[in-house]
Protein backbone atom coordinates (compact mmCIF):
# COMPACT_ATOMS: atom_id res chain seq x y z
CA UNK A 1 0.00 0.00 0.00
CA UNK A 2 1.18 2.93 -1.05
CA UNK A 3 0.60 6.62 0.61
CA UNK A 4 -0.71 9.48 -1.54
CA UNK A 5 1.72 11.78 -0.62
CA UNK A 6 4.48 11.37 1.50
CA UNK A 7 7.26 13.97 3.39
CA UNK A 8 5.28 17.33 1.94
CA UNK A 9 7.14 18.93 4.42
CA UNK A 10 10.45 17.45 3.28
CA UNK A 11 13.16 20.09 3.14
CA UNK A 12 16.81 20.26 1.87
CA UNK A 13 19.94 19.79 4.23
CA UNK A 14 19.60 23.60 4.81
CA UNK A 15 19.33 23.66 8.54
CA UNK A 16 22.68 23.11 8.82
CA UNK A 17 24.02 24.90 6.72
CA UNK A 18 21.87 28.40 7.26
CA UNK A 19 24.38 30.79 4.95
CA UNK A 20 22.37 28.82 2.14
CA UNK A 21 18.75 28.75 3.49
CA UNK A 22 16.86 31.37 1.56
CA UNK A 23 14.17 30.88 4.37
CA UNK A 24 16.16 30.31 7.40
CA UNK A 25 14.43 32.99 9.31
CA UNK A 26 11.22 30.57 8.89
CA UNK A 27 10.21 28.89 11.72
CA UNK A 28 10.58 24.78 11.51
CA UNK A 29 7.65 23.02 10.62
CA UNK A 30 5.62 21.44 13.23
CA UNK A 31 4.18 17.74 13.15
CA UNK A 32 2.32 15.59 15.04
CA UNK A 33 1.63 11.48 14.29
CA UNK A 34 -1.21 9.25 13.04
CA UNK A 35 -0.53 5.84 13.30
CA UNK A 36 -2.54 3.35 10.82
CA UNK A 37 -1.65 -0.07 12.14
CA UNK A 38 -1.94 -2.41 9.82
CA UNK A 39 0.35 -5.55 8.88
CA UNK A 40 3.37 -4.97 7.20
CA UNK A 41 3.81 -6.23 3.42
CA UNK A 42 7.49 -7.91 3.43
CA UNK A 43 8.07 -7.54 0.20
CA UNK A 44 11.56 -6.71 -1.01
CA UNK A 45 11.88 -3.40 -3.13
CA UNK A 46 15.19 -2.07 -4.26
CA UNK A 47 14.78 1.73 -4.09
CA UNK A 48 17.34 4.33 -4.63
CA UNK A 49 17.57 6.96 -1.87
CA UNK A 50 16.12 9.97 -1.78
CA UNK A 51 18.08 12.90 -2.23
CA UNK A 52 16.53 16.53 -0.90
CA UNK A 53 15.88 17.16 -4.79
CA UNK A 54 14.37 13.86 -5.58
CA UNK A 55 12.53 13.93 -2.69
CA UNK A 56 9.28 15.79 -3.86
CA UNK A 57 8.89 14.11 -6.89
CA UNK A 58 9.55 10.94 -5.35
CA UNK A 59 6.78 11.17 -2.55
CA UNK A 60 3.75 9.16 -4.69
CA UNK A 61 5.46 6.38 -5.34
CA UNK A 62 7.45 6.01 -1.83
CA UNK A 63 6.39 3.07 -0.01
CA UNK A 64 6.66 4.45 3.58
CA UNK A 65 4.61 6.40 5.51
CA UNK A 66 5.61 10.14 5.98
CA UNK A 67 4.51 13.71 5.73
CA UNK A 68 1.22 13.86 3.97
CA UNK A 69 0.88 17.43 2.19
CA UNK A 70 -2.55 18.48 3.01
CA UNK A 71 -2.23 18.14 6.84
CA UNK A 72 1.40 17.89 8.01
CA UNK A 73 0.43 14.64 9.44
CA UNK A 74 3.07 11.58 9.89
CA UNK A 75 1.29 9.02 8.59
CA UNK A 76 2.27 5.15 9.61
CA UNK A 77 1.57 3.30 5.66
CA UNK A 78 1.91 -0.28 4.82
CA UNK A 79 5.95 -0.37 3.74
CA UNK A 80 7.92 -2.78 1.75
CA UNK A 81 11.28 -3.28 3.40
CA UNK A 82 14.53 -1.86 1.70
CA UNK A 83 16.42 -4.85 -0.72
CA UNK A 84 19.13 -5.57 1.94
CA UNK A 85 20.70 -8.79 2.86
CA UNK A 86 19.14 -8.83 6.30
CA UNK A 87 21.12 -11.94 7.10
CA UNK A 88 24.40 -10.69 6.65
CA UNK A 89 23.83 -6.73 8.44
CA UNK A 90 26.90 -6.76 10.76
CA UNK A 91 27.29 -3.74 12.87
CA UNK A 92 28.20 -1.91 9.71
CA UNK A 93 26.48 1.58 8.59
CA UNK A 94 23.64 1.70 5.79
CA UNK A 95 22.08 5.04 4.51
CA UNK A 96 19.13 4.96 5.23
CA UNK A 97 16.30 7.69 3.86
CA UNK A 98 15.64 10.62 6.64
CA UNK A 99 17.04 12.02 9.85
CA UNK A 100 15.49 14.55 11.98
CA UNK A 101 17.17 18.04 12.58
CA UNK A 102 16.28 20.79 15.21
CA UNK A 103 18.47 23.76 16.42
CA UNK A 104 18.65 26.31 18.70
CA UNK A 105 20.92 29.07 20.23
CA UNK A 106 22.12 28.68 23.18
CA UNK A 107 20.66 29.42 26.21
CA UNK A 108 17.40 29.21 24.16
CA UNK A 109 15.03 26.03 24.32
CA UNK A 110 14.81 23.70 20.72
CA UNK A 111 11.60 24.76 18.64
CA UNK A 112 10.10 21.66 16.90
CA UNK A 113 12.34 20.01 14.05
CA UNK A 114 11.64 18.25 10.80
CA UNK A 115 12.31 15.55 9.20
CA UNK A 116 14.86 15.79 5.61
CA UNK A 117 16.30 13.41 3.20
CA UNK A 118 19.43 11.98 4.60
CA UNK A 119 22.31 13.16 3.33
CA UNK A 120 25.46 15.10 3.97
CA UNK A 121 25.95 17.79 6.86
CA UNK A 122 27.91 21.19 6.45
CA UNK A 123 29.43 23.03 9.53
CA UNK A 124 31.24 25.81 10.18
CA UNK A 125 35.43 25.17 10.55
CA UNK A 126 35.37 26.39 13.78
CA UNK A 127 32.11 24.95 15.19
CA UNK A 128 32.23 24.11 18.73
CA UNK A 129 31.66 20.58 18.07
CA UNK A 130 34.86 20.16 15.46
CA UNK A 131 37.30 22.57 17.52
CA UNK A 132 36.49 21.73 21.48
CA UNK A 133 34.65 18.23 20.94
CA UNK A 134 31.14 19.89 22.40
CA UNK A 135 29.29 17.06 21.16
CA UNK A 136 26.73 13.84 23.01
CA UNK A 137 25.13 10.96 21.54
CA UNK A 138 22.73 8.54 21.96
CA UNK A 139 22.46 4.75 20.82
CA UNK A 140 18.97 3.15 21.21
CA UNK A 141 17.18 0.85 19.08
CA UNK A 142 13.83 -0.09 17.23
CA UNK A 143 12.33 -3.51 16.77
CA UNK A 144 9.91 -5.12 14.74
CA UNK A 145 7.27 -7.87 16.25
CA UNK A 146 6.10 -10.78 14.72
CA UNK A 147 2.91 -8.88 14.08
CA UNK A 148 4.68 -6.33 11.47
CA UNK A 149 4.40 -3.59 14.57
CA UNK A 150 7.59 -1.77 15.50
CA UNK A 151 8.27 -0.50 19.12
CA UNK A 152 10.85 1.35 20.72
CA UNK A 153 12.91 -0.14 24.02
CA UNK A 154 13.38 2.96 26.88
CA UNK A 155 13.61 5.77 24.77
CA UNK A 156 12.54 8.23 27.81
CA UNK A 157 15.84 6.42 29.14
CA UNK A 158 17.62 8.03 27.11
CA UNK A 159 16.50 11.01 26.98
CA UNK A 160 16.96 11.74 30.21
CA UNK A 161 20.62 10.69 29.95
CA UNK A 162 21.28 13.29 27.02
CA UNK A 163 20.64 15.58 29.09
CA UNK A 164 22.20 15.08 31.88
CA UNK A 165 24.81 14.84 29.57
CA UNK A 166 24.43 18.15 28.27
CA UNK A 167 23.85 19.81 31.45
CA UNK A 168 28.01 18.34 32.30
CA UNK A 169 29.09 19.77 28.84
CA UNK A 170 27.25 23.50 28.97
CA UNK A 171 24.32 23.07 26.23
CA UNK A 172 21.19 23.15 25.67
CA UNK A 173 19.16 19.54 25.07
CA UNK A 174 15.67 19.25 23.96
CA UNK A 175 12.66 17.88 26.50
CA UNK A 176 12.07 14.39 27.29
CA UNK A 177 9.02 14.61 25.18
CA UNK A 178 10.96 16.10 22.53
CA UNK A 179 13.72 13.30 22.06
CA UNK A 180 10.97 10.80 22.08
CA UNK A 181 8.66 12.35 19.37
CA UNK A 182 11.64 12.83 17.55
CA UNK A 183 12.64 9.56 17.61
CA UNK A 184 9.25 7.76 16.69
CA UNK A 185 9.31 10.31 13.62
CA UNK A 186 12.63 9.06 12.60
CA UNK A 187 11.67 5.14 12.71
CA UNK A 188 8.54 5.83 11.39
CA UNK A 189 10.18 7.86 8.29
CA UNK A 190 12.49 4.71 7.88
CA UNK A 191 9.60 2.00 8.30
CA UNK A 192 11.00 -0.02 5.49
CA UNK A 193 15.06 -0.10 6.99
CA UNK A 194 13.28 -1.68 10.13
CA UNK A 195 14.59 -5.55 10.11
CA UNK A 196 12.10 -8.49 9.81
CA UNK A 197 11.98 -9.75 13.40
CA UNK A 198 14.97 -12.03 14.47
CA UNK A 199 17.42 -10.12 11.73
CA UNK A 200 18.21 -7.53 13.98
CA UNK A 201 17.36 -3.81 14.57
CA UNK A 202 16.84 -0.93 13.85
CA UNK A 203 19.61 1.60 15.32
CA UNK A 204 19.29 4.88 16.05
CA UNK A 205 21.43 7.33 16.87
CA UNK A 206 20.43 11.02 18.48
CA UNK A 207 23.27 13.08 18.34
CA UNK A 208 23.83 16.76 20.21
CA UNK A 209 26.52 19.09 19.28
CA UNK A 210 27.41 22.59 19.14
CA UNK A 211 27.15 23.23 15.25
CA UNK A 212 27.72 27.41 16.34
CA UNK A 213 31.07 29.16 15.14
CA UNK A 214 33.71 29.58 18.14
CA UNK A 215 37.51 30.67 18.06
CA UNK A 216 37.43 31.06 21.84
CA UNK A 217 37.45 27.95 24.36
CA UNK A 218 33.57 29.01 25.36
CA UNK A 219 30.56 27.45 24.89
CA UNK A 220 28.98 27.33 20.91
CA UNK A 221 26.66 29.71 20.40
CA UNK A 222 24.33 27.34 18.71
CA UNK A 223 23.46 23.85 18.91
CA UNK A 224 22.29 21.08 16.85
CA UNK A 225 20.05 18.01 17.55
CA UNK A 226 20.22 15.18 14.95
CA UNK A 227 19.01 11.71 14.82
CA UNK A 228 19.80 9.33 11.95
CA UNK A 229 19.31 5.34 11.83
CA UNK A 230 20.39 2.13 10.54
CA UNK A 231 19.80 -1.23 10.22
CA UNK A 232 22.26 -3.25 12.34
CA UNK A 233 22.56 -7.16 13.39
CA UNK A 234 25.09 -8.15 16.23
CA UNK A 235 28.29 -5.59 17.39
CA UNK A 236 30.92 -8.43 17.96
CA UNK A 237 31.88 -10.73 14.50
CA UNK A 238 31.64 -13.56 17.01
CA UNK A 239 27.87 -12.95 17.53
CA UNK A 240 26.44 -14.05 20.63
CA UNK A 241 29.19 -16.03 20.90
CA UNK A 242 31.57 -15.42 23.77
CA UNK A 243 34.61 -12.49 23.13
CA UNK A 244 37.87 -12.66 24.80
CA UNK A 245 39.03 -9.52 26.94
CA UNK A 246 42.59 -8.22 27.68
CA UNK A 247 42.71 -5.75 30.86
CA UNK A 248 44.40 -3.10 30.26
CA UNK A 249 46.58 -1.29 33.14
CA UNK A 250 48.60 1.55 31.52
CA UNK A 251 45.81 3.39 29.49
CA UNK A 252 43.07 4.87 31.25
CA UNK A 253 39.17 5.13 29.91
CA UNK A 254 38.51 8.32 32.40
CA UNK A 255 39.34 10.02 35.54
CA UNK A 256 37.57 11.05 38.72
CA UNK A 257 35.84 14.27 37.89
CA UNK A 258 35.83 14.19 34.18
CA UNK A 259 33.24 12.84 31.49
CA UNK A 260 33.57 9.23 31.96
CA UNK A 261 29.95 9.27 32.91
CA UNK A 262 28.45 10.97 30.31
CA UNK A 263 27.93 9.81 26.63
CA UNK A 264 30.13 12.84 25.53
CA UNK A 265 32.09 11.68 22.08
CA UNK A 266 35.33 12.73 23.18
CA UNK A 267 35.31 9.77 26.10
CA UNK A 268 35.34 7.32 22.43
CA UNK A 269 38.87 8.41 20.83
CA UNK A 270 40.43 7.69 23.65
CA UNK A 271 40.03 4.33 23.14
CA UNK A 272 41.06 3.60 20.38
CA UNK A 273 44.45 3.32 20.53
CA UNK A 274 44.60 0.35 23.33
CA UNK A 275 41.24 -1.23 21.66
CA UNK A 276 43.17 -1.66 17.90
CA UNK A 277 46.40 -3.10 19.86
CA UNK A 278 43.90 -5.69 21.63
CA UNK A 279 42.29 -6.43 18.56
CA UNK A 280 45.69 -6.93 16.55
CA UNK A 281 46.54 -9.48 19.07
CA UNK A 282 42.94 -11.32 18.64
CA UNK A 283 41.34 -10.13 21.46
CA UNK A 284 37.25 -8.54 20.76
CA UNK A 285 38.44 -5.67 23.29
CA UNK A 286 39.40 -4.06 26.01
CA UNK A 287 38.60 -4.03 29.93
CA UNK A 288 40.07 -0.97 31.47
CA UNK A 289 40.52 -0.81 35.75
CA UNK A 290 39.94 2.45 37.28
CA UNK A 291 43.12 5.26 37.31
CA UNK A 292 43.45 6.10 40.49
CA UNK A 293 43.63 2.33 42.37
CA UNK A 294 44.33 0.82 39.15
CA UNK A 295 42.87 -2.69 40.22
CA UNK A 296 38.71 -1.98 40.59
CA UNK A 297 37.42 -2.85 37.19
CA UNK A 298 35.48 0.23 35.22
CA UNK A 299 34.06 -0.60 31.82
CA UNK A 300 34.90 -1.80 28.19
CA UNK A 301 35.24 0.21 25.55
CA UNK A 302 31.43 0.41 25.04
CA UNK A 303 30.00 -1.85 27.38
CA UNK A 304 29.28 -2.38 31.17
CA UNK A 305 30.80 -5.47 32.82
CA UNK A 306 28.89 -7.75 35.26
CA UNK A 307 30.98 -10.98 36.82
CA UNK A 308 28.80 -13.78 38.98
CA UNK A 309 30.09 -15.54 41.12
CA UNK A 310 27.51 -18.13 42.88
CA UNK A 311 24.01 -16.76 42.90
CA UNK A 312 25.42 -13.21 43.30
CA UNK A 313 25.92 -10.47 40.28
CA UNK A 314 28.87 -7.96 40.86
CA UNK A 315 29.01 -4.98 38.63
CA UNK A 316 31.39 -1.38 39.25
CA UNK A 317 28.85 1.42 40.80
CA UNK A 318 28.21 4.40 38.91
CA UNK A 319 30.41 7.14 40.10
CA UNK A 320 30.89 9.81 37.45
CA UNK A 321 33.66 7.40 35.56
CA UNK A 322 31.18 4.85 34.37
CA UNK A 323 28.76 5.53 31.68
CA UNK A 324 25.49 4.83 33.39
CA UNK A 325 24.33 2.33 30.45
CA UNK A 326 20.12 1.83 30.10
CA UNK A 327 20.95 -1.80 29.04
CA UNK A 328 22.54 -2.06 32.48
CA UNK A 329 20.20 -0.34 34.26
CA UNK A 330 17.70 -3.37 32.57
CA UNK A 331 19.89 -6.04 33.46
CA UNK A 332 20.05 -4.97 37.08
CA UNK A 333 16.33 -4.87 36.95
CA UNK A 334 15.39 -7.84 35.29
CA UNK A 335 18.03 -10.05 37.52
CA UNK A 336 16.38 -8.66 40.74
CA UNK A 337 13.27 -10.19 38.92
CA UNK A 338 14.42 -13.16 38.66
CA UNK A 339 15.62 -13.46 42.12
CA UNK A 340 19.47 -12.84 41.78
CA UNK A 341 21.26 -10.59 44.07
CA UNK A 342 22.80 -7.85 42.25
CA UNK A 343 24.89 -5.73 44.33
CA UNK A 344 26.59 -2.54 42.47
CA UNK A 345 30.24 -1.62 43.92
CA UNK A 346 33.76 -1.74 43.74
CA UNK A 347 34.79 -5.03 42.02
CA UNK A 348 38.83 -5.82 41.95
CA UNK A 349 40.31 -7.43 39.27
CA UNK A 350 41.06 -10.12 40.90
CA UNK A 351 37.66 -11.38 41.34
CA UNK A 352 37.88 -12.07 38.21
CA UNK A 353 40.15 -15.14 39.00
CA UNK A 354 37.50 -17.25 40.78
CA UNK A 355 34.08 -15.23 39.09
CA UNK A 356 31.77 -18.22 37.59
CA UNK A 357 30.87 -16.18 34.72
CA UNK A 358 31.76 -12.61 33.08
CA UNK A 359 29.69 -10.31 30.71
CA UNK A 360 28.85 -7.56 29.08
CA UNK A 361 25.78 -5.38 28.38
CA UNK A 362 25.71 -2.67 25.99
CA UNK A 363 22.54 -1.27 23.66
CA UNK A 364 24.79 -2.15 20.66
CA UNK A 365 25.63 -6.11 22.03
CA UNK A 366 22.55 -6.15 24.23
CA UNK A 367 24.48 -8.96 26.68
CA UNK A 368 27.45 -10.93 25.56
CA UNK A 369 28.91 -13.63 27.56
CA UNK A 370 32.72 -12.98 28.34
CA UNK A 371 35.03 -16.36 27.09
CA UNK A 372 38.25 -15.59 28.34
CA UNK A 373 39.73 -12.34 30.31
CA UNK A 374 43.47 -11.79 30.06
CA UNK A 375 45.58 -9.90 32.88
CA UNK A 376 49.25 -9.53 32.80
CA UNK A 377 49.84 -11.77 30.77
CA UNK A 378 47.42 -14.82 32.32
CA UNK A 379 44.40 -15.94 30.78
CA UNK A 380 41.13 -16.85 32.90
CA UNK A 381 38.82 -19.03 30.98
CA UNK A 382 35.08 -18.84 32.02
CA UNK A 383 32.44 -21.44 30.37
CA UNK A 384 32.31 -24.13 27.77
CA UNK A 385 32.34 -21.30 24.66
CA UNK A 386 28.86 -20.87 25.29
CA UNK A 387 26.31 -18.24 27.61
CA UNK A 388 26.71 -19.57 31.21
CA UNK A 389 23.45 -20.14 33.04
CA UNK A 390 23.09 -17.19 34.42
CA UNK A 391 23.80 -14.54 31.49
CA UNK A 392 21.81 -17.22 29.06
CA UNK A 393 18.67 -16.52 31.40
CA UNK A 394 18.96 -12.78 31.70
CA UNK A 395 19.91 -12.49 27.74
CA UNK A 396 16.49 -14.67 27.06
CA UNK A 397 14.43 -12.71 29.46
CA UNK A 398 15.67 -8.62 28.14
CA UNK A 399 15.53 -9.82 24.37
CA UNK A 400 12.49 -11.84 24.10
CA UNK A 401 10.52 -8.62 25.90
CA UNK A 402 12.57 -5.77 23.59
CA UNK A 403 11.44 -8.03 20.54
CA UNK A 404 8.18 -8.20 21.58
CA UNK A 405 7.88 -12.04 22.49
CA UNK A 406 7.09 -11.79 26.10
CA UNK A 407 4.84 -9.72 27.85
CA UNK A 408 6.25 -6.34 28.71
CA UNK A 409 5.59 -6.31 32.80
CA UNK A 410 8.13 -3.83 33.28
CA UNK A 411 6.44 -1.07 30.86
CA UNK A 412 9.38 -0.73 29.23
CA UNK A 413 8.41 -1.09 25.26
CA UNK A 414 6.51 2.28 23.14
CA UNK A 415 4.84 0.85 20.88
CA UNK A 416 4.22 2.47 17.34
CA UNK A 417 2.11 0.57 14.63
Amino acid sequence: MESSAVLGGLQPNYLLCPSHNPSSSLPLRPFSFTSHSSPLSLKLQKQPPLTSHGAAAAAAASPIGGYTASSDTFVSETSELADIDWDNLGFAFHSTDYMYVMKCAQGGNFPKGELQSFGNIELSPSAGVLNYGQGLFEGLKAYRKEDGTIHLFRPEENALRMRLGAERMCMPSPTVKQFVEAVKATVLANKRWVPPPGKGSLYIRPLLMGSGAVLGLAPAPEYTFLIYVSPVGNYFQEGVAPINLIVEHELHRATPGGTGGVKTIGNYAAVLKAQSAAKAKGYSDVLYLDCVHKKYLEEVSLCNIFVVKDNVISTPAIKGTILPGVTRKSIIDVARSEGFQVEERQVAVDELLDADEVFCTGTAVVVSPVGSITYLGKKVSYGEGGFGVVSEKLYSVLTRLQMGLSEDKMDWTVELG
